[in-house]
């Protein structure tokens, strides 16, 4: 097949990349309005009790997330003032009923919720109509409306909240292209010493980002796609496309000094090169796969975008690369300058028993026990942290310091009683109306039930409304047409209960991601129903209870779908059951290192002044499963060159050790150099004013690091020379499988010992 493709690639080279400017073009015109057409957020389970509990209070009450929350502060004036409450209840009467569903404040429910400790500062809740889009437009308009003279004013809230993120996330994309690319630009030279050749894998990378965005765009035709997405895109469809580029073109390089022609090196550069890049697509597609199970449309999103950027990378590197290198021919070392840097030749083009890699697998290889108990030991240590991990869902603390809503929130943390503003909320709904005497008083019974809980502080219902009632009283005074008499009373009322929907908040001291917090989740979920109505339990902390349980339940889903699709493609690519297996494990062992690494720096706080960033004590709870899926395909990438290498040179000997040593030598230079490359894509997301998206560059840049340089270049020799020639072992169905199944890319025998391995060749005594 993929001789095939060499040859289709240089007859019809003219006709594609014909084809290939037209889909630009598309892409950069349709593509790139993928940004509009994305949501924020997307982090609940849309089948939770958590979710379900927002979902019953919206439709029921008519009562949003705290859209905007404007908070009001005045330092000669508390909100007691007569002319504090006229400019803040002037300020909320002038707003637009067509683009307001709600408002709630201090004045309107006399809820000492709204009021800070040292009753200077308050908060309005603004619930906006519409869509996420018509949202952000109101906001916009009654932005300068909420303002008011002698009163400073800041807005939070979802809305605000989310537009930040978005423009973060654009500003994070802009940033990282102008950080990475020159410094691509740079190192591409010295790698391959030409200006031509340099700038082929940013040509792809740019054609990889522009195709996944028109991929992406599809899918917001048909399914919510987060605006996240656009982060994975960047990263993995520019760092891969420019790794798959650079093994295509090495090879290309290697091959047209031995071939006769253009076309028969490109045919062997396909047959090689080729079919490496689509088997690592192939594996970092599936890995990314396994993050469509997951009910969370930030997963599933981030699953989309990568897997749309890994596909089109690789399509790309196998359909307009190799025409244009059919193009170029020999003018792929065009504009040469290497001579201006340092005298040598290019990257790989046959150095073997003299390199510096080859002198670092025999050395590694004398001594195979040594380097793989240091290595585990070591990396063991480095995951030791992860072993004390924190978990936490995202609020507004991941934008930047300074950020409105971000003040916004530590304020309302600081200056008023404690998750007031982020209670427990329970949905209730109930046998006819909520109103009713015999529903006020199981809501009384209930009430009273839930406030003697441990770690509860107050609850607030529709029976609360009216204090100091006792339950007969409660019952007379909020069923009956006295309460219409009191407006105070009246709109309390109407915003706790309307129709067979009633709501009720848990106030608690506990910071709200806290394991106190999610206990007392626990306990409240743990109380029975009263008769005749059902109760589901939300609120932030409750959707971090339900989030946890939804990772912990599919986890291993996802990681079996990882490692059973992984082993079937390196067996097809390899013939042999012993690498899938070791290549799994080494897997783990360099994930848990960057995994480690990730609680001691963002949940203990190392290194927050040069990374720019405040720890709060908790990680991120979906981002070791998106490194996961991600890292471990990335990984394979290195995995696959490698082995293909040496692989390639054990069918011609036979030699086990032989062949790891000059397959590093081969390799070694080519995997460190994409690996660099892929890691100043990564790293740039390390400047992100987002602190999970700066935990991911930071995270996957301590994996490909480990990976690219302790696993391949230290503990695969380690482990090879160990095994021996049993490493290329199978059952003998196995063998019989490959055999007729296998996609092998050379054409001399195979090499491949018996169930019983039996040395074959000369095995190297050094």
């Amino acid at each position: 097949m993929f001789r095939s493709i060499g040859h289709l690639t240089y007859t019809y080279r003219k006709l594609i990349l014909a084809l290939g400017t037209a889909f630009i073009v598309f892409a950069a015109v349709w593509g790139t309005g993928v940004f509009g057409a994305m949501t924020n957020g997307g982090f609940d389970d849309p089948g939770s009790d958590s979710y379900k509990a927002a979902q019953r209070l919206d439709t029921g009450l008519g009562r949003g997330g705290a859209d905007v929350v404007a908070l009001y502060r005045s330092e000669t004036l508390t909100v007691d003032d007569p002319a504090y409450r006229a400019a803040v209840t002037t300020a909320l009467a002038r707003l637009p009923e067509a683009k307001i569903a709600s408002v709630a404040s201090y004045y309107s429910t006399g809820a000492p919720t709204f009021v800070s400790t040292d009753r200077r500062a308050t908060f309005a809740i603004v619930d906006l109509r519409g869509t996420e889009d018509e949202a952000e437009t109101a906001l916009a308009e009654i932005e300068p409306m909420l303002e008011v003279d002698g009163l400073s004013v800041q807005l939070g809230g979802n809305v605000p909240a989310g537009t930040a993120i978005g423009e973060a996330v654009t500003a994070d994309i802009a940033r990282a292209e102008l950080l990475s690319n020159p410094i691509l630009l740079v190192l591409l030279l010295f790698v391959f010493g030409g200006l031509a050749a340099a700038s082929l894998p940013l040509a792809i990378g740019a054609i990889a980002v522009l195709g996944s965005f028109t991929v992406l765009r599809l899918l917001t035709l048909v399914t919510d796609v987060s605006t996240f997405a656009i982060n994975i895109i960047v990263l993995l469809g520019l760092g891969l496309a420019i790794d798959y580029a650079l093994f295509i073109i090495t090879r290309f390089r290697e091959e047209l000094p031995q071939s006769p022609t253009v076309e028969a090196a490109l045919v062997r550069t396909m047959t090689t090169a080729g079919r490496t890049v689509a088997f690592s697509g192939l594996t970092v597609a599936i890995s990314l796969s396994s993050l469509l199970i997951f009910p969370q449309v930030f997963l599933r999103s981030m699953g989309f975008g990568g897997m749309a950027a890994v596909l089109v990378a690789m399509v790309a590197s196998l359909t307009i690369l190799p025409a244009l290198l059919a193009v170029l021919g020999h003018r792929v070392n065009a504009l040469f300058i290497r001579r201006l840097i340092r005298r040598g030749r290019p990257v790989a083009t046959g150095e073997t028993h003299h390199g510096v890699w080859y002198r670092v697998a025999h050395s590694v290889m004398r001594r195979p026990v040594l380097y793989v108990v240091v290595i585990v030991l070591a990396l063991g240590v480095m995951g030791s942290p992860f072993l004390r991990a924190q978990f936490s869902t995202p609020d507004a603390s991941v934008l930047p310091a300074g950020n409105e809503a971000r003040v916004v929130s530590e304020r309302l943390d600081r200056e008023f009683a404690r998750n007031e503003i982020s209670p427990i909320q329970l949905a209730i709904q109930t046998s006819g109306d909520a109103r009713s005497p015999e529903n006020i008083g199981r809501l009384y019974d209930y009430t009273e039930t839930l406030a003697a809980v441990p770690g509860v502080r107050r609850v607030d219902s529709v029976t609360t409304l009216a204090p100091n009632l006792d339950r007969q009283a409660s019952v007379g005074l909020l069923s009956g047409p006295a309460a219409a008499s009191n407006p105070r009373l009246a709109a309390g009322i109407q915003n706790r209960a309307q129709g067979t929907t009633t709501s009720l908040d848990v106030l608690y001291d506990a910071p709200a991601q806290s394991d106190a917090a999610r206990t007392l989740v626990d306990r409240i979920r743990a109380v029975p129903a009263p008769e005749g109505m059902s109760v589901l339990v939300g609120g932030e902390t409750a959707g971090l209870v339900d989030l946890l349980a939804t990772l912990r339940d599919l986890l291993p889903v996802m990681a079996l779908i990882i490692i059973c699709t992984t082993f079937v493609l390196l067996f097809l690519a390899f013939g042999s059951v012993v690498l899938p297996l070791k290549a799994v494990l080494m897997n783990i062992l360099s994930l848990s290192a960057s995994f480690g690494a990730l609680v001691w720096i963002f949940q203990d706080g190392h290194f927050e002044g040069l990374l720019g960033f405040t720890a709060n004590g908790t990680i991120d709870a979906t981002q070791p499963i998106l490194m996961l899926a991600i890292a471990f395909g990335l990984s394979m990438d290195y995995e696959v060159f490698l082995l293909s290498r040496i692989k390639e040179q054990y069918d011609r000997t036979g030699d086990n050790t032989g062949s790891v040593a000059l397959g590093l030598q081969r390799t070694g230079a080519i995997i460190t150099s994409a690996a660099l490359l892929l890691m100043i894509v990564i790293g740039a997301f390390s400047t992100s004013g987002i602190v999970f998206i700066k935990m991911i560059g930071v995270g996957m840049f301590i994996a490909i690091f480990v990976d690219a340089t302790v696993v391949r270049g230290l503990l695969v020799p380690a482990t090879m020379q160990l095994m021996g020639n049993a490493n290329w072992w199978a059952p003998r169905p196995l063998r019989w499988v490959y055999e007729r199944f296998g996609l092998n890319e050379t054409e001399t025998p195979h090499h491949m010992p018996n169930s019983s391995p039996i040395p074959r060749g000369t095995q190297a005594t050094k």
